[in-house]
């Protein structure tokens, strides 16, 4: 059974001391009820514990996470997974703008839509390689400066008019890679990216993470991969270089 701590009448600080508390005691699953803008939940833990957060947590969440994995049954707020190195998390909802910056690994789930600049400065670390999945809709700045890993958006459900992704989409891009389930106009994408057909290998790559999307979420994963798929890669390692040398 989980711990439940009940965060209806604690402020964001006594709630985090307490979650470190039962950690510390040796439990392993952990159960938030009335989270409501609480900030900073899951930061800095390498311990291999899961958290359910029933509500919405605040700004910053699993920032510098290494191992826990923390499941949201509600919206989350921005700012989410700052440098995680490690674990998961899975939205039963949308996500705020910044969602992953600078992310090292793990893996995110997203089940509908997620703000601006999502994954920016996204980079691999060692043999880790992040990866980010989103059901719905991306905003504007979408995979900026990206460096590595592996970001995916699904655009599930759009309305008549909606674009898959904002405006400056990958913007400096140079490393990792981008799958997206439709067409996005070339005027929306930075110029450092290509976009083409995606390969066998990059299939077999879609097709694991849309399943495990598809599990947790409860969706149709055939129906899913039965739409066309674009990849966007970088094709110049250092976009900016020419900007640091001496005349």
């Amino acid at each position: 059974m989980p711990i439940v701590i009940r965060a209806r009448e604690l402020d964001y600080k006594e709630l985090n001391r307490r979650i470190r508390e039962v950690i510390e005691h040796g439990t392993d699953e952990i159960l938030l009820e009335h989270v409501n803008g609480h900030r900073y939940i899951g930061d800095g833990i390498s311990e291999k514990v899961r958290i359910q957060i029933n509500g919405t947590p605040g700004n910053d969440m699993a920032a510098y996470m290494n191992g826990a994995e923390i499941v949201v049954k509600g919206n989350l707020q921005d700012g989410a997974a700052n440098t995680m190195s490690g674990g998961r998390i899975v939205v039963h909802g949308g996500a705020g703008d910044t969602l992953g910056y600078a992310l090292r690994g793990g893996e995110i789930y997203v089940r509908d839509n997620v703000g601006y600049r999502v994954g920016i400065h996204m980079k691999g670390y060692e043999e880790q390689q992040p990866v980010i999945v989103v059901g719905g809709k991306a905003g504007d700045f979408f995979a900026e400066y990206m460096a590595g890993g592996l970001q995916i958006v699904l655009g599930l459900n759009l309305k008549e008019g909606e674009d898959l992704v904002g405006d400056f989409c990958a913007t400096g891009m140079h490393g990792g890679l981008i799958y997206l389930r439709g067409d996005v106009p070339d005027h929306k994408l930075g110029k450092e990216v290509r976009k083409e057909a995606l390969t066998e290998e990059d299939k077999k790559n879609l097709e694991r993470y849309v399943r495990e999307y598809a599990r947790l979420f409860k969706k149709d994963s055939e129906e899913i991969l039965a739409a066309e798929f674009i990849k966007l890669y970088p094709y110049n390692k250092r976009p900016y270089g020419n900007l640091y040398v001496a005349y």
